[in-house]
């Protein structure tokens, strides 16, 4: 009896290659060897609690391409038949087509409703996040049918995405439904680049271990696997990256009779209100002698430095909101740059976007568009001007420019050279610079009435150690470099 034939309505992403003839392809890397052993082990030993697995690497490592890797193989063994890939963006989608498409898999997109079936069968299929939710329904019955008593694989792309609420399930609706369409899966995949949220909720595909603290109960999830950003550093995977926090003093209100303007120092304020009216005010670009304009001069400087050893690398700056994207773009212009301006209201900002990964401009100057999924090996700089001060959000803006393609692979010894970012002295945002390159437990604690009502707060943010104040030279750089931070006294131009 043949194999049924995934007939839900799918197409095949546009301009995405055939599958390879034969088994070829890339070797895997150490780590994605690991996770081949580990999802074997957890089918063998089919414990209760061993549906899930979460890995956590770093941007660079090579998760689309580790997971597909462990599928195929486990294929071969006779352990795995069929995969689902669940992810949250069209352009995340064409990557995993792409990518299983070098191994020799048919990844197939799902077109809802009633688009044509395929002309032929593959082993994969690939859903959208948000179309998971709104179909749920159907794809329960649909998929309950085509893989019945078939050993399958649920993979879920950037998986902290799926957040769970047991306080409110349906307010979390990709989580609920990635939990409802993979209670069948013979095994759940997680893959994440950022194993944390900022709302104090727990997310799919991870298992949680319970702990008690100095601060009470609590679950910690901790990854199955974790190959960290430093491993990569070292191996050469990825760029390391420095920091130049941009510090300076900032003015509160105004001089009312004859009395001077309070000020406060920004990478000082531990008052969280002050702070966070810093920053605000930090990022404005309009003040000549203000805290945005001197980090972007110094941003653009160091592009055009990175550019006599890396001529076509670009930069990045990740702003507020439209307006204050578009203040900043004129400023990067009025300076000679060629700059895309980029947001999710722009009909033209996917063309953009390859525009930019391909060459055409110097900067790209984008709100909500450029992290998870965004890949341009020649991003080297970027300058972080938002209000948006999550670690998750910090840390996948970054991240973008570690990426190493094939040409400058082959051109730089390793540790490879390293790209740069530009960013308000922020304390929050400092501390996370200091623990990007490690992977911190991620601790979920019982919400009380008022936290809950609040949204919460990030978790482990009362364990940071408070800065030294920087006194009277509070204008200057602070610099970091390196897979390890050093301490953060020290400050250059």
């Amino acid at each position: 009896m043949a194999p049924p034939s995934f007939d839900l309505g799918l197409r095949r992403q546009a301009g995405a290659p055939g599958p390879s003839p034969g088994l070829g392809g890339p070797e895997p890397r150490a780590w994605q060897r690991r996770l081949i052993q580990l999802l074997r082990a957890r089918l063998v030993a089919a414990s209760p609690d061993g549906q899930d697995v979460l890995l956590h690497a770093g941007p660079g490592a090579g998760k689309t391409l580790g997971a597909l890797l462990a599928f195929r193989q486990l294929q071969r063994e006779g352990r795995l038949e069929r995969f689902v890939v669940f992810c949250h963006r069209s352009a995340i989608g064409r990557q995993w087509v792409n990518a299983a498409a070098r191994l020799g898999l048919d990844l197939w997109e799902w077109d809802a409703p009633g688009g044509p079936p395929p002309p032929t069968a593959g082993q994969g299929l690939l859903l959208s996040y948000q179309g998971a939710a709104l179909h749920r329904l159907r794809l329960e019955r649909e998929l309950g049918r085509l893989l019945a008593g078939r050993p399958w694989l649920a993979i879920a792309d950037e998986v902290h995405h799926l957040g769970l609420d047991p306080l409110e399930p349906e307010a979390t609706a990709w989580g609920h439904a990635f939990s409802s369409l993979s209670g069948g899966a013979r095994l759940r995949l997680g893959l994440t680049g950022t194993p944390f949220r900022a709302d104090n909720l727990g997310f799919c595909a991870a298992r949680r271990i319970r702990m008690h603290d100095q601060h009470g109960p609590a679950e910690r999830i901790i990854p199955d696997l974790c190959v960290e950003p430093r491993a990569l550093i070292a191996a050469g995977d990825v760029r390391p990256l420095e920091f130049r926090f941009q510090d300076g003093w900032v003015e509160h209100g105004r001089p009312e009779d004859g009395r001077e303007r309070e000020t406060s120092p920004l990478s000082a304020e531990q008052r969280e209100s002050w702070r966070a009216r810093n920053l605000r005010r930090a990022i404005r670009p309009g003040d000549r002698g203000g805290i945005a304009l001197r980090l972007l001069l110094q941003a653009r400087r160091r592009l055009e430095r990175v550019r006599l050893e890396h001529p076509g690398a670009g930069g990045l700056v990740v702003a507020r909101d439209i307006g204050h994207a578009g203040a900043i773009a004129d400023l990067l212009a009025q300076e000679g740059d060629r700059v895309h301006l980029v947001h999710s209201q722009d009909p033209e900002a996917v063309r953009r976007l390859a525009a930019f990964q391909a060459g055409e401009a110097d900067w790209l100057v984008s709100i909500d568009m450029c992290a998870e999924g965004f890949d341009a090996p020649r991003l080297r700089v970027v300058a972080y001007l938002t209000t948006v001060v999550t670690r998750s959000r910090f840390v996948q803006a970054i991240t973008r420019a570690v990426r190493m393609d094939g040409d400058r692979s082959g051109q730089e010894s390793i540790p490879r050279r390293p790209s740069y970012v530009f960013a308000p002295a922020d304390p929050l945002l400092i501390g996370y610079a200091r623990g990007w390159t490690t992977s911190e437990p991620y601790v979920i604690r019982p919400r009380p009435p008022a936290m809950a009502a609040a949204g919460g707060i990030a978790p482990g943010s009362g364990d940071r150690l408070p800065l030294q104040a920087l006194a009277d030279d509070a204008g200057g750089m602070i610099s970091v470099s390196g897979p390890v931070l050093p301490n953060l006294g020290r400050r250059s131009a």
